[in-house]
């Protein structure tokens, strides 16, 4: 199957959904680009599948515009929109062997067989089961399904590709895999894709860009490295990644916590008023006694220790009552220097990477 020429962009204008007196969406605006993979992560709930769905035609929303390219499909039923969905549960035929099962909607297309033949043997070579075609599906691992369901999805050239969380009935370490190898399949393809996850490695991993949803609202939409070093609200902050809390203070002289100045990084611009400090463990040093005046500093009092393997955690009492923990990665004599819990401890925090959002931002 050859790269996607020109896979549209899809534009979404004033989305709105309510069940009786409960509204799930409320007036999204989202642009999606011309071959680009968008994920939509949020905790359950917050309207991602919802979009989803609207998208592929199986819900109609109360208000709003969807194009893709340049046609309006709000109001056009599912088989004419030309979309490829993979579904949570595959969805596959079970009386049906592979090959049946991703010639399925080219049959419905009354594709000629020759041609079905083709097109089916070189989508399950793309997604390496070029010698499963004559097995049933029960006969299937669970990778093994969730492949033949992506092969079906885009058998058909379709304009735009759904992705409703596929992979969350796998396995740790081969969701991980699959992970992957949807990435490369979409870089060969070029197809629009919008995919939905509630987990966040999982987003940040395949993703051109996340939209952050949360209570029926994009909280925020950016690239995977600028949601985790920038969020702009508590709620993204706490979704992405670790992170404690500290509040301080932000005027035109500074920023206070614990009635010290705390050194900002060239690109930090506060607003004036509460704040939240975001801090993330790994962003944080054992400064193991000594000074650096280079760096904003904490001091306090190791709670508990953790370890994890490939890294250990400490989480870390502050005189004003306030925690935060410190991740430190076990190599080298790390382990042998481990903090004991009930000891003093001194943290550094480097001005780069300090980070504020709004008191206000917690929901």
């Amino acid at each position: 199957m050859k790269a996607v020429d020109r896979s549209p962009p899809v534009t979404i204008r004033g989305i709105s959904k309510r069940y009786g007196a409960t509204t799930v969406l409320h007036g999204i605006d989202l642009d999606v680009k011309s071959g680009e993979f968008v994920t939509l992560l949020g905790p359950s709930g917050s309207g991602k599948t919802t979009i989803l769905m609207i998208l592929a035609g199986f819900v109609r929303p109360n208000a709003g515009s969807i194009k893709v390219g340049d046609e309006e499909i709000v109001a056009m039923p599912p088989h004419k929109r030309n979309v490829g969905m993979v579904f949570q549960n595959y969805a596959l035929f079970p009386h049906m062997d592979v090959f049946q099962n991703v010639a399925f909607p080219l049959r419905q297309r009354s594709i000629g067989a020759a041609e079905i033949a083709s097109r089916v043997r070189e989508a399950l070579g793309l997604v390496q089961l070029g010698d499963y075609a004559e097995r049933r599906v029960d006969q299937l691992s669970g990778g093994q399904r969730q492949r033949v369901a992506l092969a079906r999805a885009i058998v058909f050239e379709p304009r735009i590709l759904l992705m409703d969380e596929p992979l969350s009935a796998l396995d740790k370490k081969l969701r991980e895999r699959m992970q992957i190898e949807i990435r490369h399949l979409h870089e060969r393809l070029g197809m629009t894709t919008i995919y939905v996850t509630h987990d966040q490695r999982e987003a940040i991993t395949m993703s051109d860009r996340v939209a952050v949803m949360n209570a029926g609202c994009i909280a925020q939409l950016d690239t995977p490295k600028d949601l985790y070093a920038r969020p702009r609200s508590r709620f993204v902050a706490e979704f992405i990644g670790e992170s404690s809390f500290l509040p301080v203070e932000a005027s035109g002289t500074g920023v206070i916590f614990g009635g010290q100045p705390l050194r900002l990084g060239p690109a930090t611009r506060p607003a004036p008023g509460r704040q939240w400090l975001v801090v993330r463990p790994e962003k944080l040093s054992i400064l193991n006694g000594h000074a650096d005046p280079a760096l904003n500093q904490f001091q306090g009092q190791v709670k508990e220790v953790v370890y994890q393997g490939e890294s250990f955690i400490c989480y870390v009492a502050l005189a004003d009552g306030s925690e935060i923990s410190v991740r430190n990665y076990s190599r080298g004599d790390a382990l042998a220097r481990l903090p004991e819990v009930g000891q003093a401890i001194r943290l550094g925090l480097s001005p780069d990477d300090v980070v504020l959002v709004p008191e206000d931002s917690a929901a």
